[in-house]
């Protein structure tokens, strides 16, 4: 069964990624004053403004992602009856 969720899971991971980005750009404007999101390679951007960048997107792209794995994997059990992931022993 576990191979019936990877085209599933895969597609739900591409959707999450773009929630993330949405959501992260909203943040950011609010966090950065209007600003766009600082990369690491900017020259006129602080390392404090870069770091915070850094590790605001990866907090949501991970609580994100989180998400979208967990609500995934106990949709396919309702729908089908099975756990699609790992269960611990």
């Amino acid at each position: 069964m576990k191979f019936l969720y990877r085209p599933l899971g895969m597609l739900l991971g591409a959707l999450g990624g773009l929630l993330a980005t949405a959501i992260f750009g909203q943040v950011w404007k609010v966090v950065g004053n209007d600003q766009e999101a600082p990369s690491a390679t900017m020259r006129n951007r602080s390392w404090r403004e870069v770091l915070l960048a850094a590790a605001l997107q990866g907090a949501i792209f991970g609580l994100v992602k989180a998400a979208i794995d967990r609500g995934g994997a106990k949709g396919f059990q309702k729908l089908t009856g099975k756990w699609p992931g790992d269960e611990e022993d």
